[in-house]
């Protein structure tokens, strides 16, 4: 509750401060805004040419056109949880001019890192919706999308707060994202189904918090089905990590300022 009152009592600030982060990225460039909308569909584009063209992968329920889709359900907020992860397991030594600043709380630092990052992916999903909608896809499941997406953010906000305060004193573990990002993205379902999964493996995945996550995206996107086991597991996923994430950030920020 503490930390709910610290977002509502300075959601204005963190609104305020989020949006410079988003300007901040795009200024200097030609395109501006426009990367956001380039960003997912160059991914789109690679995962396509590799498992439609290169692999020649066919599923019997999806065209290939729509199996391109049923992919950028899973890249989209896949992408929006590794950008906030990347930008924000460094946002406590990025944001050195603002731990001693007592009128912006140092736990909203990591907070708008992943505000900022989820421009990309609510982006995506406004796009791909508009055209599963251009072909008359439209289902009561697609409701849920809000809902999934306070999940994801409450989620990638606990992980970013843990990953952050750990940063702060090894610094080491900034480097070590990309290399975590590129594994996520391998172990997680974004570009095949369960039906694709050996038996023996599908055990593997349940570990995975980002096999909840694309999994209910999948089902209320693209498949009309909501998986209620994984939304209920994903929810405590959530919950928790949000909470031991808050624990640990606010233990280790009283020594922040002697390292950074």
């Amino acid at each position: 509750m503490k930390i709910l009152q610290l977002f509502w009592l300075h959601r204005r600030l963190l609104w305020a401060t989020a949006l410079n982060d988003i300007r901040a990225k795009s200024r200097g460039t030609i395109i501006g805004m426009g990367w956001s909308i380039i960003y997912p569909l160059i991914f789109l584009s690679l995962y396509a040419v590799v498992y439609i063209l290169i692999l020649r992968i066919k599923l019997q329920l999806f065209t290939p056109f729509e199996y391109v889709l049923l992919i950028f359900s899973g890249l989209i907020p896949f992408l929006g949880f590794s950008e906030a992860l990347s930008t924000g397991v460094g946002s406590v030594i990025s944001n050195r001019g603002l731990i001693k600043n007592t009128l912006f709380p140092i736990e909203l630092i990591p907070v708008k890192a992943v505000l900022a990052s989820s421009v990309t992916m609510m982006v995506g999903l406004v796009t791909l919706l508009a055209i599963l909608f251009l072909r008359g896809h439209f289902h009561l499941t697609q409701l849920m999308i809000p809902i999934i997406i306070i999940l994801q953010l409450i989620f990638t906000i606990g992980i970013v707060w843990l990953l952050s305060a750990l940063n702060v004193f090894f610094q080491d573990l900034g480097q070590l994202i990309g290399i975590i990002v590129l594994f996520l993205m391998l172990v997680s379902p974004i570009a095949y189904t369960l039906d694709m999964v050996p038996e023996s493996l599908l055990p593997l995945m349940y570990p995975n918090p980002l096999f909840y996550m694309i999994m209910l995206y999948r089902g209320s996107i693209i498949v009309n089905e909501i998986p209620w086991d994984l939304f209920f597991m994903f929810s405590i996923i959530s919950a928790t990590t949000f909470a031991v994430g808050y624990y640990v950030f606010s233990r280790l920020k009283p020594l922040f300022a002697d390292y950074v």
